[in-house]
């Protein structure tokens, strides 16, 4: 019977495997859509725009809620939420969502493929 050498690993090892890992899924494709899109989102005008107003209403809606006006609560949440609507059917924001679901698509197949592996090498 051949026998298996064991292999050991230090803490400092298995970092360094991981910044490699981490510095290789930078450059895939997935991940660089991803930033470019997350740069688009973050200088598109219209974004910004209504992204602070949905920050203003929400502050708004904090202080109505302290004073008691739950009808004019309702409403700001209402007004919240159509501006999100507007911001989540905004093409560069569907483009940057598409790119986030593929670039964590990536991230769990890795992260699954690590943990079958390090559960399978456990068992045995």
């Amino acid at each position: 019977m051949k026998e298996v050498p064991i292999l050991t690993y230090q803490k400092e090892d298995i970092i360094a495997k991981a910044r490699e890992l981490k510095d290789a899924l930078q450059k895939t494709e997935a991940v660089e859509f991803y930033r470019a899109a997350e740069a688009k989102i973050n200088t598109n005008q219209k974004v910004a725009a209504k992204v602070g107003d949905i920050k203003k209403l929400q502050k708004e809606a904090v202080n109505l809620e302290h004073y008691q006006k739950f009808g004019a609560v309702k409403k700001t949440e209402n007004d919240i939420d159509a501006l999100t609507a507007e911001i989540d059917h905004l093409p560069i924001v569907q483009e940057f969502r598409r790119s986030q679901e593929e670039a964590n698509d990536l991230l769990q197949s890795i992260t699954r493929e690590i943990s079958d592996k390090v559960t399978s090498e456990l068992q045995k």
